[in-house]
């Protein structure tokens, strides 16, 4: 079958691809910027069309001719207007796939409990709209709705995986005791997959969940066990509320309260599968489903091998953070664009200076002056944007889009050229480029006005240049700029410095 596939840079998209092809099916990825998928690692085996769910005309050419259309789209952590954007994207997408002829849907919710409609949490609610959008579109119409999904990179697991592993005793609320069916990611594939050829008379809701029923104490306690750590000390109190719970999540965890809340809000009641339909239609893997300990045990060995494919940051850029490729023009927009260009020749050769330059950031640090990243990281964080808690999703690759602390992966050429857009809270619009050549006139190329190194590269020797560059918005951008600039010896200096370091002590180590 022809499977269309929206979200695919996101967590469950971006896996669910692979799966399908597995499968046979022949997939078109949808997203707004085909570019994004760079360096996936099935990215030139999939049609890419470039695609936004709220263009009608756009979505309905990409579904043209496709058996099956895969909705897993969400505007979770993006402000308080998300369920008027996730209405406004599902019936769009359900207009486009009906005069597409698509012949069915299949779309990935939230399961909710039995509960007045007033009462569900704004996050469910906007699911359940979504559903009901999609199931009235007049195409048939799979919903498959999970609670809690488990594995690597998801944010309810990291949510899980860092209170449980920094707090060995903690005060939580009182939901901390509700029953939860926490369901693997790679049982929902296996759900997702076989969605794709259900008969054409059904069109329907679907609970799907693991084997297990448990609360989030006993998934805490879990989660300790498996990871080998003392058994946890969880003492449950009526006062915290969802709003105040999700401040503690962003406080403690990399996920950011704007994506915590809504899971924290998703808890507040029992979310227990009330059937078992799907498998007359789906039949469960050969091997069982996953239960919550095999689960976490999964997701942790993918975490430890460093085969993380994709991470709740995939899904996309932080709220409110710039988007704008990098300027050309110095004179862009009319204004200014500020440049700190630094070069040198590293004593090493390109691919052990590419290593350390792909490394870079996440546990690795920034190489250079750790307690202003850690006290910008906090004043980030202090102003709503993401600080340096979002890490890495693998220590040693990157590839296109990835977040990388509060950077995001814009442009890579392996072995040449990254370039970080900055997500921070900025007055203005930042990048981060660092470059590696074995020769000087390539760089001289790419920046005729830089600076050359003051020696010429050699055998096992490599050229190294760094530029920091700032776009500032009005004068309040003017008056960052230059208020930072006298640290940039100190910050972007000591970088330059420490990775031409670290670059030649490998070289000398035998690129270890």
């Amino acid at each position: 079958m022809k499977a269309a596939v929206t979200g695919v840079t996101g967590y469950v998209g971006g896996r669910l691809v692979p799966e399908l092809l597995a499968a046979g099916h022949e997939v078109r990825a949808l997203s707004r910027d085909p570019a994004r998928l760079a360096g996936r690692p099935w990215v030139d085996d999939v049609e890419s069309v470039a695609a936004d769910v709220g263009d009608l005309d756009a979505v309905r050419e990409a579904l043209t001719g496709a058996d099956v259309a895969y909705y897993l789209v969400h505007s979770l952590g993006t402000g308080r207007t998300f369920e008027a954007r996730d209405r406004r994207n599902a019936l769009t997408f359900a207009r486009a796939a009906r005069e597409a002829g698509v012949g069915r849907i299949v779309y990935l919710g939230g399961l909710y409990p039995d509960v007045a409609e007033g009462d569900l949490s704004p996050h469910l609610a906007s699911r359940k709209e979504v559903e009901e959008v999609l199931l009235a579109s007049g195409v048939p119409t799979t919903v498959l709705r999970a609670a809690v999904i488990l594995g690597s990179g998801s944010a309810s697991f990291e949510m899980m995986r860092y209170l449980t592993e920094r707090l060995p005793a903690m005060t939580t609320p009182r939901w901390v005791d509700n029953r939860i069916q926490p369901i693997a990611i790679r049982d929902v594939l296996h759900y997702l997959v076989g969605s794709a050829t259900m008969p054409a008379d059904v069109s329907r809701g679907f609970d799907i969940g693991g084997p297990d029923v448990v609360t989030y104490r006993q998934m805490m306690q879990t989660y300790a066990r498996v990871a080998g750590l003392p058994r946890r000390v969880v003492v449950s109190v009526p006062v915290l509320t969802p709003r105040l719970s999700s401040h503690w999540v962003g406080l403690v965890t990399p996920v950011p309260s704007g994506i915590a809340r809504p899971l924290v809000e998703s808890l507040v009641h029992e979310v227990v599968c009330k059937d078992e339909d799907v498998k007359d239609l789906v039949p469960d893997p050969e091997e069982g489903l996953t239960g919550v300990g095999g689960a976490i045990e999964l997701a942790l060995t993918r975490i430890h091998d460093g085969e993380v494919t994709t991470r709740w940051t995939s899904a996309s850029s932080v709220p409110g953070a710039p988007s704008d490729p990098l300027p050309t023009d110095p004179d862009w927009a009319g204004g200014s664009l500020y440049v700190d260009e630094r070069r040198t020749v590293v004593e090493a050769p390109r691919d052990v200076l590419w290593q350390v330059i792909e490394e870079i950031g996440g546990q690795g640090g920034w190489y250079s002056w750790s307690l202003a990243w850690h006290a910008r990281g906090l004043l980030d964080r202090l102003v709503g944007g993401p600080g340096l808690r979002r890490g890495r999703r693998d220590e040693h690759s990157l590839r296109v889009d990835d977040a990388l602390d509060f950077w995001r992966v814009e442009a890579l050429e392996p072995g040449k050229r990254l370039l970080l857009r900055a997500e921070m809270r900025l007055p203005g619009l930042a990048w981060l480029e660092l470059r590696v050549d074995e020769s000087a006139e390539e760089l001289s190329d790419a920046d005729d006005d830089a600076p050359e190194p003051q020696d010429a590269a050699g055998p096992g020797r490599t050229y190294f240049a760094q530029r920091a560059l700032f776009a500032p918005h009005g004068l309040l951008g003017q008056l960052y700029w230059w208020s930072v600039a006298p640290f940039h010896g100190v910050v972007f200096g000591g970088m330059q410095r420490n990775v031409a370091q670290e670059a030649q002590r490998r070289a000398h180590d035998g690129g270890a």
